[in-house]
């Protein structure tokens, strides 16, 4: 009898281990990891990519928003801490791979896709559909008084104003630097700040130029007015989900399910998700589900 026991006893046994590591298996072969770097946009762009993974798929999705800045995300995909993020193609262009500046979107984009397919594993899916590019971006009142309506005009006046812009745009190539380089002039200070707190400053007075993100809905509400660059020094950067291949190779639904977004968000109606969460301070998660739902991409 106790033998008969025994033998029951290591035959649950060996049945719950086999279970939990089915369990466990599954769990982290049906899962995966949305990452985002520090700001709004990139927050909102998580949850609408997970809400539409787990409305289309059986995949279930962990997230990691405000990971940092490009660099640090990007690193974490590479590695494998996330499996997937929202990139940037003029950010990938240069910033990232290193090559040389394009202000041609479609040839950056496929550009970059090739590149991170053949050397990175990773591969691109459709744009969402915006452009957010960088921009020059003062009070409009100000500028007005300065004549100022192109980064060209702003070149008279730098010597004399401050510009108040993310640690990031301080250090990138395609950044402030080559800003400075291409339109020949140099600011009278420069402060780096958070990616919240560039446009209150501007508002507030604190500095006078910002680096703004072209779909940041601040920008109206804050009566701020983006320069024209009249020299095409910044590139295209349309966003677009970056998934690692070997993601894709085990869950192709993925693709699929993500595309359902391609081509969805203009300029203005990502700058009104950005401001739902910026202005009206709603969650960036309830934001995103709103939206699918308007789209009918989820119930």
């Amino acid at each position: 009898m106790r033998k008969k026991l025994s033998v029951l006893l290591l035959a649950a046994l060996a049945a719950a281990v086999l279970a939990g590591c089915s369990l466990l298996g599954g769990g982290k072969g049906d899962r995966v990891v949305i990452g985002g770097k520090n700001f709004t946009e990139q927050d909102v762009l998580v949850y609408l990519m997970k809400d539409t993974i787990e409305a289309k798929t059986s995949v279930k999705v962990d997230t990691k928003p405000f990971l940092g800045g490009t660099s640090i995300v990007a690193q974490a995909l590479e590695r494998g801490d996330i499996d997937m993020y929202a990139e940037y193609t003029g950010t990938a262009l240069i910033n990232l791979l290193g090559e040389p500046p394009n202000n041609d979107p479609q040839a950056v984009y496929d550009k970059v896709k090739k590149i991170y397919q053949e050397k990175k594993g990773v591969v691109w899916l459709q744009p969402f559909g915006f452009n957010n590019t960088y921009t020059m971006t003062m009070r409009a009142d100000r500028a007005a008084s300065l004549g100022i309506e192109t980064i060209s005009d702003l070149a008279a006046k730098a010597p004399e104003l401050m510009l108040g812009c993310t640690q990031e745009f301080l250090e990138r190539p395609d950044g402030l630097k080559g800003l400075e380089a291409k339109y020949g002039f140099q600011f009278k200070a420069t402060s780096g700040m958070d990616p919240g707190l560039t446009y209150a400053a501007a508002r507030d007075k604190k500095v006078d130029v910002i680096d703004g993100f072209a779909t940041d809905g601040r920008i109206p509400a804050f009566n701020l007015k983006v320069l024209k660059d009249d020299k095409q020094y910044f590139p295209p950067y349309f966003a677009a989900p970056v998934v690692r291949a070997d993601v894709l190779k085990k869950h192709p639904e993925i693709e699929q399910a993500l595309n359902l977004l391609a081509g969805k968000l203009t300029d203005t109606e990502m700058a009104k998700l950005n401001a739902e969460v910026d202005l009206k301070k709603r969650d960036a998660k309830e934001v995103a589900r709103d939206w699918l739902k308007a789209q009918g991409i989820v119930q």
